[in-house]
């Protein structure tokens, strides 16, 4: 297995301040969603709900996604279909210019971030600025987002503070967040204004009625769909639900599971241009429908994007998202890039401790880390199988089949404890590399077994 991701997170945890502050924040933000779970009575029911829901949906895509173009379509909206990134950015690009524009605002979308929509514009002419605060304060250093909620996680007010001051003429030196966040707003209202189009993506798409439904708590969405007259909202075509009651399952799940919020701030339904204006929808499928044909991995598509599973997961939050090669990191990230292309994005499955700590938050009940041991498993049919984890597991079978050889190195493994250090952490360890490895003890649980005589003792079990 490649070291991409154990090389880049190794390179993350040198500034261990830093790795401390992101671990303890994201904890901070799991213990919320802990909070918030169990003041519902009905959470698993919940959780239960949105699973089967989801895997309705994705069972039923092609009469859901027709009966939403057929409700969208009556509304007054103009809807396109995308079989991949290349006609998204061109469906896009083909509406902005037949209207002239060059000064377009999105708010927070990852599917435009799966499809590289913003260089490709910014190469086409047209001035693209990101709306959210944290897609915002990226976009002007140049990096992407490093989770799919909170994109702007691991960067620091000081470094904002010294962005703001380059970009905004804010005060040198004050890094206070309401300060902070004043001095964009007063940016951004300019740009809302003068924008000739507004895009956002989709939380939720309503079959029954042609919803468009964008959830946001800081109302950047509601405020550059306002100003403009023409507007765009695509979405994948997984984030289809069928009906009102589907989708009031899914807002009691999502901000509780990804924020610790009962609700967020803005929860915004979309369903007719504005008067005089034109409302497009584009619905992308770029390799989803093709993860159907994965009988193991078709949960994946119960995603609703709400980043518990990076919350939770000790891995993530000690190495960063910028440690994934997958532009989504975390547990669904590591999925998704094996489900689009695992030749490419392989090496993330390391990043994995199988503590399933994910599954067990995931809203929707996708089996993350059940699904990454699986993937796993198929290693060695793509090639990519670690050579020396094999001839490790390789040693290890041969051991465990052999009674007599496992008996005599559990006798002779508490000798480790007495060698000299160098004879034990060296390069050929790599678990003991950033870990003291535990103590042999002196007695194994074979011996003491033996010696307490259980069996003999004739207990019944």
């Amino acid at each position: 297995m490649s070291t991409k991701h154990s090389k880049a997170a190794e390179n993350f945890q040198k500034n261990t301040a830093m790795a401390a502050w992101h671990n303890e924040t994201l904890w901070m933000v799991r213990a919320k969603r802990d909070r918030m779970s169990k003041e519902i009575p009905e959470w698993e029911d919940l959780r239960e709900q949105a699973c089967r829901l989801k895997l309705y949906s994705n069972s039923h895509l092609e009469e859901l996604l027709l009966e939403f173009e057929e409700n969208a379509t009556a509304n007054g909206a103009i809807v396109h279909w995308a079989k991949d990134a290349a006609e998204y950015r061109e469906i896009i690009y083909g509406i902005l210019l037949s209207h002239n524009v060059k000064h377009f605002v999105k708010s927070k979308s990852m599917l435009s971030e799966e499809c590289e929509l913003n260089p490709f514009l910014l190469e086409k002419g047209i001035d693209v600025v990101e709306t959210d605060l944290g897609e915002r304060i990226l976009q002007l250093m140049h990096l992407p987002p490093s989770h799919i909620v909170m994109p702007a996680i691991h960067i620091k007010r000081e470094q904002v503070g010294e962005l703001f001051e380059k970009e905004m003429g804010a005060e040198k030196g004050n890094y206070d967040p309401t300060y902070l966040t004043h001095v964009a707003r007063k940016n951004l209202r300019d740009i809302f204004l003068n924008a000739e189009a507004a895009m956002t993506g989709a939380n939720f798409a309503v079959a029954s009625t042609g919803d468009i439904v964008v959830c946001t708590n800081e109302g950047n969405a509601d405020m550059g769909t306002s100003c403009p007259k023409l507007n765009i909202a695509a979405f994948g075509l997984e984030k289809i639900v069928p009906d009102m009651d589907a989708l009031g399952v899914f807002t009691r799940l999502l901000a509780r599971s990804g924020t610790g919020q009962p609700i967020t701030t803005y929860t915004s339904h979309y369903r007719y241009p504005r008067e005089g204006g034109e409302y497009h929808i584009i619905i992308v499928d770029n390799g989803r429908s093709s993860i159907l044909a994965h009988p193991d991995h078709i949960k994946t598509l119960n995603c609703i994007r709400c980043g518990a599973c990076m919350n939770t997961c000790p891995v993530y939050r000690r190495s960063g998202g910028y440690s994934y090669t997958y532009f989504i990191p975390g547990p669904i990230g590591i999925n998704l890039g094996m489900a689009h292309e695992p030749e490419k994005y392989y090496d993330n499955l390391s990043a994995c401790s199988l503590c399933l700590s994910c599954s067990n938050v995931c809203p929707a009940k996708v089996d993350l880390g059940e699904q990454i041991y699986k993937w796993r498993q198929v290693l060695p049919d793509i090639g990519k199988a670690n050579p020396t984890k094999k001839l490790i597991s390789g040693g290890m079978k041969i051991l465990m089949e052999r009674p007599a050889l496992f008996n005599a190195a559990l006798w002779a493994a508490p000798a480790v404890n007495h060698l000299p250090r160098f004879m034990v952490y060296n390069d050929l360890n790599d678990w003991g590399k950033g870990r003291e490895l535990p103590k042999f003890a002196s007695e194994s649980f074979n011996e003491m077994w033996k010696k307490n005589n259980v069996q003999g003792k004739g207990e019944k079990r």
